[in-house]
């Protein structure tokens, strides 16, 4: 019956998300790609803040991953606007990923009040195909809150691993779905087809720690978390990192 429910409640948000459809299929929708590094900008002071002790765990041994000669490369894919530069350590160098070439601005912008960093190119690629990335160059890479909008979460692991050096580690901090028992669950699965436009392409049903369980790291550290004070739709977290 809670099935059948899901489906007809979500049959009635794809209905209602159709002229998003149509905007996306005649091209119109990316100008909404122009706007949400804005959106994105904004909003990353705000969950930065109810994150900050979460981001500071996850960030706190980054600098033990540092190569042979003391040097720290750091891979940031999905960088956006540069949201965790200040978590990272004095001196690293940082190379950001980006489909979206409009979020340079933002990215700039954080370059320059994050002055104990050195950056290296900002690449415009998605996490699927980071070709200008050399095999095995970086001993550090990070992904947060973007393992939901990618098309194929296991080519992007797959990538990660082709690029991390043995012995780096690959960062991440995540929103999946919610426990099956839980009403947020209904209603991450209800209104996931309205999210997946306004969040471009963000999808929040998605269970991406069996995606980290089988890419083959030689380890894995993952919990899952609760984010405190975030919208119920993205509540419910994975953090860690797993090294290749």
């Amino acid at each position: 019956m809670t099935s059948r429910l899901v489906k007809v409640c979500r049959l009635l948000c794809v209905t209602l998300t159709l002229p998003l459809y149509l905007l996306d299929i005649t091209g119109l929708y990316g100008m909404y790609k122009r706007v949400f590094p804005l959106l994105a900008y904004n909003i990353t002071f705000s969950y930065n803040d109810k994150m900050h002790e979460t981001k500071r765990e996850l960030f706190r041994n980054v600098a033990t991953f540092a190569n042979d000669r003391g040097a720290l490369r750091l891979l940031e894919i999905g960088c956006g606007s540069g949201a965790n530069f200040r978590f990272y350590p004095y001196g690293c160098t940082v190379t950001c990923a980006d489909p979206n070439p409009h979020f340079e601005k933002y990215l700039r912008m954080s370059m320059r009040a994050n002055t104990h960093l050195t950056y290296g190119a900002f690449i415009v690629a998605s996490g699927e195909d980071m070709e200008e990335v050399k095999d095995e160059s970086v001993d550090v890479v990070v992904c947060t809150l973007v393992l939901c909008s990618v098309t194929d979460v296991r080519r992007v692991l797959q990538e990660v691993r082709r690029v991390l050096r043995t012995g780096g580690a690959f960062f991440f901090l995540e929103h999946v779905v919610s426990d099956s028992s839980s009403g947020t669950y209904f209603l991450q699965h209800v209104f996931e087809p309205l999210w997946y436009y306004l969040g471009d392409g963000c999808m929040v049903t998605r269970a991406t720690w069996k995606d980290l369980e089988a890419a083959g790291f030689s380890e894995l550290h993952l919990k899952h978390v609760e984010a405190p004070r975030v919208s119920r739709m993205i509540r419910a977290h994975i953090m860690g990192y797993s090294i290749k």
